[in-house]
């Protein structure tokens, strides 16, 4: 009488490829469905027009203002009433003018509304504020 070594509670070493088969082949369907919309696009004939002329050249003028009230054009510092007189040279040069102001959040209102003041004065008509981001923290 011989025995059965090889018991049915054996593992199995081979891999079944059909649920992998099956998969793929969905996949192939969807992919082979969905393609064709995506490649749809409508064809539009574009007017034609004359070259335009170029834009006037603006020069960006940074406006700091320093905790302590002082103001500087471009890192060069500005004493007295010389603002007024400094914006108007430039604009003098026949560029349009773009004025970005950065002030420190210790400046009180009144000294940022009088270089606005010199500012408006001298005739820029493009004054903006550059702020910093604030961190956002989450939790506590």
């Amino acid at each position: 009488m011989g025995f059965n070594t090889q018991s049915e509670y054996t593992a199995m070493s081979e891999i079944n490829v059909t649920p992998l088969v099956d998969v793929m082949l969905v996949l192939l369907v969807i992919f082979m469905v969905t393609a064709p919309f995506l490649m749809q696009s409508m064809n539009v004939n574009l007017p034609k027009t004359a070259p335009v002329a170029k834009l006037p050249d603006v020069k960006a003028v940074e406006l700091t203002i320093d905790a302590s009230g002082k103001v500087f054009v471009d890192q060069g510092e500005i004493v007295g009433t010389d603002l007024e007189t400094k914006l108007k040279s430039l604009i003098q040069d026949g560029k349009s003018v773009n004025v970005q102001l950065r002030a420190d959040e210790k400046v009180p209102y009144g000294r940022i509304a009088e270089v606005m003041a010199a500012v408006n004065r001298a005739g820029v008509a493009k004054l903006s504020f550059v702020t910093a981001l604030q961190e956002q923290h989450v939790g506590n």
